[in-house]
């Protein structure tokens, strides 16, 4: 069975064309902010494990769930010493989004966290860069059942090798794939119908 990402999860729920080219045609590039993303993960993962106010703060955490499929490396992971009670904690370059992608990587992370210790995981917390503030995150059950369903559909899309067509909206713009993705040359390219024009004026 192949193991994906958590990162994946994010990818796929921003955009599932995005997914696809990164984790089965192995496509990237770096823009600024991609840049600064990678600065802020390299700061937070370089932090040592460190304990404050009754609450242990754990680095880089490496986590997996062989039932479900995944495995990632965590920015934090919080535990409150006397409850032994577990928070994960992603930090992001940005700010909140319209989107789910976040709530649903930071809920694999959980579910990760459960099938590992054995502990409800109730809840975690998402810290933007941009907004310089912490959301949090209740894992409820609608949020679980999203994410449990973007992990099938993740596996299914990579098993197939397919790509989707590119489908552009405003999010393209901060999407360091837009120039290999090219999604409004392709959405333009008529020349399919074109070809399925000429063939229905030759039977006529």
């Amino acid at each position: 069975m192949r193991i994906i990402s958590l990162s994946a999860l994010q990818h796929y729920a921003f955009c599932p064309r995005q997914c696809a080219l990164i984790h089965n045609e192995q496509l990237w590039a770096e823009n600024f902010l991609t840049a600064q993303g990678n600065a802020l993960h390299e700061r937070v993962d370089s932090g040592e494990p460190e304990t404050r106010k009754g609450v242990r703060f754990e680095r880089s955490v490496h986590v997996s769930a062989e039932q479900l499929g995944i495995s990632g490396i965590l920015d934090m992971v919080e535990c409150e010493i006397q409850t032994g009670k577990l928070k994960p904690v992603e930090y992001k370059r940005g700010k909140p989004k319209p989107k789910l992608s976040d709530e649903i990587q930071l809920c694999a992370q959980a579910l990760c966290l459960e099938e590992m210790t054995g502990k409800k995981v109730e809840e975690g917390a998402l810290w933007y860069m941009q907004t310089r503030h912490r959301h949090p995150v209740i894992f409820s059950t609608e949020l679980r059942e999203k994410t449990l369903q973007v992990i099938n559909e993740v596996k299914t899309l990579l098993e197939s090798g397919i790509t989707p067509p590119p489908n552009y909206s405003k999010s393209c713009k901060a999407c360091s794939l837009v120039d290999l993705c090219q999604p409004k040359l392709l959405e333009r390219d008529k020349s399919g119908k074109y070809v399925v024009g000429l063939f229905n004026e030759q039977k006529n």
